[in-house]
């Protein structure tokens, strides 16, 4: 997990090609251009989307997670809660691809704002969505889909 300010992105690059070219497009220009509609930038290796909603009461929310892919979450407008946790300690409830969903309890708690970045890696389940002080409000994000593992790891 990797949590910072949209301009500290490039601090983080080196770790993937990929996540490089995504780090690269956090600025103002490219992220007011993201719509609703998910933006090819390398076919399914790397995608964008902009995401606006609600948030909502925790107990309505649930942990996610993803073997294959990270995700780069970046705040636009409003503020949610997000917990993060390793799905070991979760109980997995759903799974379709490349997404399992999670019930259990945090590790780490954290307030995304605008202007920051949150980074989950494979095996960071990740819990969003969440109203911050228990009160919903609008938000909206963008959220990148990185191819980080070709294959999917072998589970023991």
């Amino acid at each position: 997990m990797i949590l910072a300010k949209n301009r500290e992105a490039a601090n983080y690059r080196g770790l993937h090609s990929r996540l490089n070219r995504a780090l690269e497009l956090l600025n103002d220009d490219f992220l007011s251009s993201v719509g609703t509609e998910s933006w090819y930038l390398e076919d399914e290796a790397l995608y964008v989307t902009r995401f606006d909603y609600e948030t909502l009461p925790p107990e309505e929310t649930f942990f996610e997670a993803h073997r294959r892919y990270l995700d780069i979450h970046v705040m636009l407008r409003g503020s949610e809660g997000v917990e993060i946790a390793h799905p070991e300690g979760l109980e997995q409830f759903e799974h379709k691809g490349d997404f399992y969903a999670y019930r259990g309890a945090a590790e780490q708690k954290l307030i995304l704002r605008p202007g920051m970045f949150l980074v989950v890696f494979p095996g960071d389940a990740h819990r969003i969505k969440m109203a911050v002080d228990g009160k919903p409000e609008p938000v909206s994000k963008v959220v990148f889909k990185i191819l980080y593992k070709e294959q999917e790891p072998e589970t023991t």
